[in-house]
């Protein structure tokens, strides 16, 4: 399911899809085709490197100032991951874990939360299970299409672009904190 900006290119989202987002206290992300463009970029002395979108990173900290954990989970290890996680103030980081359901179950268990708390989201056929088991599952226009088919919400904005933090631009609004987070911005001015 995907909508359309309004005229002011705000983001408008059907109700059912706020109503669903309403009572998220728990984001599970994938990292890569998420938090990245997907992209696998080695230097010539083998180094990997990743680039994670700055939209993101500030909409994954307001998202944790509004009562929202975080939590990370990735089939690949990556110190550069481990880095920007830790930078976010991010503490839930599950590197290695090619079953995303289980891993978000733990978490779940974890934390005693039913799936109706929590948004996962997933770029591709590992994360399909999280993705359905979650409350909101959400993936992104770069994913692959069988998962677009059984996803909630389908971001406008791809991985590595910004998804991140359409998703917690949703999170906010639908708690009714949006407009308070973005007047803070103005500095004063209303």
């Amino acid at each position: 399911m995907t909508r359309d900006p309004s005229p002011t290119g705000r983001p408008e989202w059907p109700e059912d899809i706020l109503a669903k987002s309403r009572d998220i206290t728990l984001l599970a992300l994938d990292v890569d085709g998420v938090m990245t463009d997907g992209a696998l970029i080695f230097s010539a002395s083998g180094d990997e490197l990743k680039a994670f979108n700055i939209l993101d990173g500030l909409g994954l900290k307001q998202a944790m100032a509004a009562g929202i954990e975080v939590a990370v989970i990735t089939g690949r290890r990556s110190p550069l991951t481990e880095r920007r996680m830790t930078s976010l103030g991010i503490t839930t980081l599950l590197q290695g874990r090619e079953d995303k359901l289980t891993a978000l179950r733990e978490i779940m268990t974890e934390r005693q939360l039913p799936p109706a708390r929590v948004a996962y989201i997933g770029d591709d056929l590992p994360d399909l299970a999280a993705i359905r088991h979650a409350g909101l599952g959400v993936t992104v226009p770069n994913g692959h299409w069988f998962v677009r088919q059984h996803a909630d919400l389908c971001t406008r904005t791809a991985g590595g672009h910004g998804a991140v933090r359409e998703l917690t631009d949703l999170l906010l609004s639908a708690r009714g904190r949006l407009d308070q987070e973005l007047q803070t911005w103005l500095g004063g001015e209303q």
